[in-house]
């Protein structure tokens, strides 16, 4: 079963190149499948986040062993150091590069600052780290101690328990962006000045409230490398490369496909009552989501395992999931970190100086005008860019270099 872990590697490397790649699109134009669905639905890019969640669910189908032999100390010391590293520089990469211009001076970016409008705006608390950091913990909690078969149930219970805290908290409407009854939450816990604006109201689709069916993805993700594991190993005479009855390669891909099958017919109908929708991480969503994770991880499993289509495509995601955190971290540092770099790009419609920092001016200069329309433009400018952290990783795993947290 060693080789199947490298199945797992390219899923993880591959979500997080996509990942990667639709968070940095450039311009105000991007193709629509590399763009969140407006709010109800569903797009490629909408997949990303639940996979990394079910990715990390996966990794911990191996560890968690090791955890359980050691003991309870040994359990609580790894998962809250782990928690607290990630949750850390999640806020870290939120409030780098620690500098911001306002009135035409670069300043230390404070915790909390007043904007042009004399609204109170701060360093946003949460995010996608943040929210992998609790969502780990708590199922990493939760498998511990609940092991497989209750751990599964603990996860349809809180996929039911969150559309009950749905209707509850807003019976009129409960399922809008001014009718989510979690906002009102967030807003308590985290202060408004905290939270995300992307929606041009204080609302965090990262919130603490939406972060539990988030558990739930990486539950499922530990069962599902669980069963791979310890129901796909056992000894058989048939070749991986024969698939038919008999071969325990055959019986392991029969099941995920018809769990994924399930799973995406649940989804699919609790979406007509329950809408599927990743801002606020519905239980439609999750079921959705963890149905299309199994179906891509069979076909891999299908294609590395069973009919040994390795190569270039393999070798190219296998390093993001060599050093997948890190990797993520720098997507966000290099462009945080040019922000801060002013270049003066003419002047403005009011005629007043304008500038543009050297991320916007390499995409409004070089490659907007190779590319030709803005939406190429982006997906050429996230592609490079994913090319570049490509090439650090590749030299970091020829290294042997790997950030472990």
């Amino acid at each position: 079963m060693k080789q199947r872990y490298y199945s797992l590697d390219v899923f993880r490397g591959a979500t997080v190149a996509f990942m990667i790649l639709v968070n940095n699109q450039a311009g105000s134009a991007a193709f629509s499948p590399l763009s969140h669905a407006p709010w109800h639905g569903l797009t490629p890019t909408d997949l990303v986040f639940p996979f990394f969640l079910f990715a990390v669910g996966n990794a911990m189908a191996f560890v968690m062993p090791r955890l359980e032999a050691a003991g309870d100390a040994a359990f609580w010391q790894k998962v809250v150091k782990r928690t607290a590293l990630i949750f850390l520089i999640g806020l870290f990469l939120n409030w780098f590069p620690f500098l911001m211009w306002q009135d035409d001076q670069l300043i230390v970016k404070p915790w909390t600052w007043l904007n042009s409008e004399g609204e109170l705006r701060g360093v946003r608390i949460l995010g996608v780290l943040q929210r992998i950091a609790l969502c780990y913990f708590f199922a990493s909690v939760i498998i511990y101690y609940a092991k497989v078969r209750w751990a599964f149930w603990i996860g349809v219970g809180i996929l039911l328990l969150y559309w009950l805290l749905c209707i509850l908290g807003n019976p009129i409407d409960p399922y809008s962006l001014e009718g989510w009854f979690g906002t009102a939450i967030d807003k308590q816990i985290l202060g408004e000045a905290h939270m995300y604006r992307g929606e041009g109201i204080a609302f965090d689709p990262e919130g603490v409230v939406s972060t539990l069916p988030g558990i739930v993805e990486v539950i499922f993700g530990y069962l599902v490398g669980y069963y791979i594991l310890n129901r796909g190993k056992a000894g058989s005479d048939v070749p991986a490369s024969t698939l038919r009855e008999g071969n325990p390669v055959y019986k392991t891909l029969t099941m995920l496909f018809l769990a994924a099958a399930v799973l995406l017919f649940v989804g699919y109908a609790w979406g007509l009552v329950f809408p599927i929708n990743k801002k606020i991480w519905t239980s439609s969503y999750v079921a959705l989501t963890v149905g299309l994770a199994i179906m891509l991880l069979s076909v891999l499993i299908y294609l590395i395992e069973v009919k040994n289509n390795r190569g270039t495509w393999t070798r190219f995601f296998e390093v993001f999931g060599k050093n997948p955190l890190f990797i993520y971290a720098l997507s966000g540092l290099i462009p945080k970190l040019l922000s801060i770099i002013r270049l003066n790009d003419g002047v403005d419609e009011n005629g007043a100086p304008a500038f543009i920092s050297p991320w916007g001016w390499f995409f409004k200069y070089i490659v907007a005008p190779i590319a030709g329309t803005r939406e190429f433009g982006s997906l050429l400018f996230a592609l490079l860019f994913v090319l570049l952290l490509w090439a650090i990783g590749y030299w970091m795993d020829k290294k042997k270099f790997y950030v472990r947290v």
